[in-house]
This record gives structure tokens, sequence and C-alpha cells, in this order.
């Protein structure tokens, strides 16, 4: 293991050209780190690691471990409220680089890793397999923050069936399962979707995600891995990308921020015992995330990039009311406040979580997790209306926009003169629509809004979870009280 800290860009895409197995557009790709459509994706992520060792932003999203070695705080374990704010101000700090728009930051997945690191009383409660799972847990954390290793993860079994996969049962032709147990390791066979960042990270975890039916018939499909994405037998299959190429000025957000989806195929794939953390077990996978407090950790990473992508929205709209002079405008800022309003409620419920953190059954502080629950479940349905409404306000100028290009051939001054604004020459303006195109009408911005319903789970189970974890008996023991004191009358 190597105690290098936190990696520079150079070192993170150096990393990247290996033997990984990955497919896009029909063919085999060669080097991830320059393959059209998925390089740009790679080379923001490097910028923002590099960030890490920048005077200005180091102290807030890095610490120095016992050691001495300088680590990501998404890595460091809450041990007051005061770290658990701190966390908060790096995640966010990351968000902001992307303005929301790049979700698989390595924070995300850094959050879940440690939360199942510092619960070891969960995972000491696995009995089968030839592994100490506490100890390979642990193990993984300290090679993970240590290198600063980028991660994805994968959660879903694939099926052929809608019944089927509601009824908790899976198909043992495409769901990811455990062949056989060998001295060295297990060895899996089938898919997992979807493994977002897949093809640009350095290891995936391969976590319990559905809920498993408790019985022997899910004994197969019941356990949890990480392995490196070039690990023999492991494929992924991308979709089609949504970087086609163009410049910044044309595509300022696709063209930096392409994180990829991939379908990951494990063919065969040899799993070492040190690298599996839970096994055998439906009824104890079903609760890893949840009493571990992965979920709370990372759904305060998520609710402080939500914040930042609000934000962006609101500036987004905010300029392109100034620049067309519909500032004043009574409908106008009607529009641009409901938005405002989600952006306030988003902090709102991150500042109570934050504020209310205490320490779990582990010793570790955590956020309070009501909070954070009713973010993720607004969330969803607020990012789609946000979109709505930048629709609205740029209306047909979303598609009336020239590029990057026409400012530099016969065309250019037609363009500088029909396309100009009282408050903007026509390269600004040009450029800021073409920005909000690439939020609200773009393959991109499609999948952004794609993502956003469906980034936690499915809305209905959700809000189901919420409602079931939801303190009622308080609230209707109020509702018995007012009848009671009618009925004594």
């Amino acid at each position: 293991m190597k105690n290098a800290g936190i990696r520079t860009g150079a070192q993170y895409l150096e990393g990247l050209r290996d033997d990984r197995e990955i497919w896009t557009r029909g063919a085999r790709v060669k080097d991830v780190t320059a393959e059209p459509g998925m390089g740009g994706g790679a080379a923001s992520l490097a910028g923002f690691l590099d960030r890490q060792h920048e005077a200005a932003y180091r102290d807030i999203v890095t610490y120095e471990d016992a050691q001495g070695i300088r680590c990501a705080i998404s890595h460091m374990v809450p041990k007051s409220k005061a770290d658990v704010v701190q966390r908060g101000r790096a995640f966010y700090e990351w968000a902001t680089w992307s303005n929301g728009m790049f979700g698989r930051t390595p924070d995300y997945k850094n959050a879940s890793v440690m939360a199942f690191a510092h619960a070891p009383g969960f995972l000491a409660q696995g009995s089968k397999g030839q592994a100490d799972f506490v100890q390979n847990m642990t193990r993984f954390y300290d090679e993970v923050r240590l290198n600063d290793r980028v991660l994805t993860h994968t959660l879903v079994n694939p099926s052929v069936s809608h019944a089927q996969a509601t009824s908790g049962k899976f198909d043992e032709e495409v769901a990811l399962h455990v062949v056989k147990e060998t001295d060295a390791g297990i060895i899996v066979k089938g898919a997992r979707l979807l493994a977002t960042l897949g093809p640009l990270s350095d290891e995936i975890e391969v976590f319990p995600s559905t809920l498993l039916r408790a019985d022997d018939s899910n004994i197969p499909f019941a356990f949890a891995f990480a392995i490196p994405i070039a690990t023999p037998g492991l494929k992924m299959i991308c979709r089609d990308s949504y970087d086609h190429g163009k410049s910044h000025f044309d595509a300022p957000l696709s063209s930096r921020y392409e994180e990829m989806d991939a379908v990951v195929i494990f063919d065969n794939v040899l799993v070492p015992w040190e690298r599996v953390f839970m096994y055998g077990e439906p009824n104890l996978c079903n609760q890893a995330f949840a009493q571990t407090n992965a979920v709370v950790h990372m759904a305060h990473q998520v609710a402080c990039g939500k914040l930042a992508k609000a934000e962006f929205m609101v500036g987004v709209m905010c300029a392109i009311a100034k620049a067309t002079g519909r500032d004043k405008d009574l409908a106008t800022k009607g529009m641009i406040a409901e938005v405002m309003l989600m952006a306030e409620t988003v902090r709102a419920l991150l500042f109570s979580a934050e504020q209310q953190a205490h320490e779990d059954q582990w010793g570790n502080f955590i956020p309070l997790r009501g909070p954070l629950d009713a973010s993720r479940n607004l969330f969803p349905k607020m990012y789609p209306r946000m979109v709505e409404i930048l629709q609205l306000l740029g209306s047909s100028s979303l598609m009336a926009t020239p590029t990057e290009a026409d400012f530099s051939n016969a065309m250019a001054g037609d363009v500088e003169k029909y396309f100009q604004l009282t408050h903007m020459d026509s390269r600004d303006r040009v450029g800021l629509y073409r920005l909000a195109h690439d939020i609200a009408v773009s393959g991109f911005g499609n999948r952004q809004a794609l993502y956003e319903r469906f980034f936690f789970g499915p809305p209905q189970i959700m809000s189901s979870v919420y409602f079931d974890g939801y303190d009622k008996d308080s609230k209707i023991a109020r509702v018995e009280d007012l009848l009671a004191q009618a009925q004594s009358f």
C-alpha cells in the first residue's frame, strides 16, 4: 500500500491507462482518457483532483491524518458536530467546481466506504465464507483513502420480467450471482446496472441494493465486494456519449462533465476473499446501508451537491432575466422566485441536518437523517420543474443560437448585429443561451433530469421509505388527544 495521500490529476489519468475492458459505440476503447466523448470527463475530474493541492482549496477539501498524510476530507471520520459541518463544507466545495453537473465525484463513494469501515460491529455479524469482513473493509478503506482512489458502484440487478423483479426474485441468467466458492475467493457471473463514472473509475463497489427476500433462494445474490475496473472478466457496455466533441463555448457542460454510465458484466470474475465484505446472508445485506449509517453520510454529500446545483440554476435564470431586461417583469420574477425558494429549501434542510448532528451507535457523528431524507425526496421533483422554468424563460432562443464558428466566418457581421441584446453583446448572449440549452434542451441536460428523478431510487419507493421512517405515532397521539378532550365535555 502506497501511503501517498491525495493524487494529482496526472497520476489519476495514468491509473486509467490499464487493461480495462470498456465498450462504446460498438468498439472496445483503447484508452478512456483519449476516447472521444469520454476523455473530457476524465480531464475535468483530473482538474478537480489537482485543486486538492492548491492553497485556496487544500484546507477546505483535505485534512492531515494522524500520520501526517493529507487525504480527502470525505474520508475523515466525524467525531463531532464541527466535523460534520466541515465535511459538508468540503462536499459543497467539490460540487461548486461543476455547479452540481458532475454528479458522481469521488466524495460520494468515499462517504459510504468511511461509514462501512467505521461500523465494525455490523460487519462482524457476517459468518459465512472464508473472510474477515471487518479486516477486509478496514484495509479497503485505508487503500482508498491513502491512494486517493476514484470509486464507482453498481447496485441494481437487471431483470427479464417486471413481475419477477417486484416479487423479490432474481433471474440467474442475467442477475449477478455467486457461481461457486474457491480457496482464492468467490466466482461471480451476471450483470449489474448502472455504474455512473464506471469507465473513469479505479475500482468498483458491488453492494446490495434492492431488498433481498431473506430466504435460501437469494443467498447467491447476497454479497458486497470491491475490485479494480481492470479485473479479468469485468466488462462495461457504455451508453452513447452526450459529449459530441463541441467546444466549451458551444457545449459548456457536456464538453466538460460527461461522467458516462455503463452496464457492468461479470463473466466468471474471481473476487478474492480479502475483497469480500458481506456474503451469503440476505437479511444482513438488507440492513447494510441503514445500520452502518452509510445512507446518511451519502445523503449528506448529495444534499450539498443539490444545493450547489440549485444555486447555479438560479444564477443562469437571473443572468437571462438581466440580459433581456426582464428582471423587472412580475411574471419573470415570479418564476425565478419559485426556483429561489427551492434552493433555500434545500439549504434549510441541509443546515437543519448538520446543526442537529449527533453521535450514532458506532461512536461517529452523523447529520440528522430526517431533513436529508426530506431533501432527497423533494429534489427529484424540484429539478424537472427548474428545467421547465428555464425552458419557459429561454423559449425559442434556446434553439435559435449560432455556434462559436459563426463569429469567425462570412456571417460574423450578421451574428454580431442580430444576436446582441441591450445589456449584452452578441457573443456573450450566444454563450449564455448555449449554456441554458445544454441544461434544458440537450441530451446532456435531459440525462441530468432523468438522473435526478431516479438517483436514489424510484420515487414511489423513496416516498414509501420516508413514510415508514417518519415519526407518525407522536402526530397521531396529538389527534387522539384532541378527540379525547372533545368527548370529555
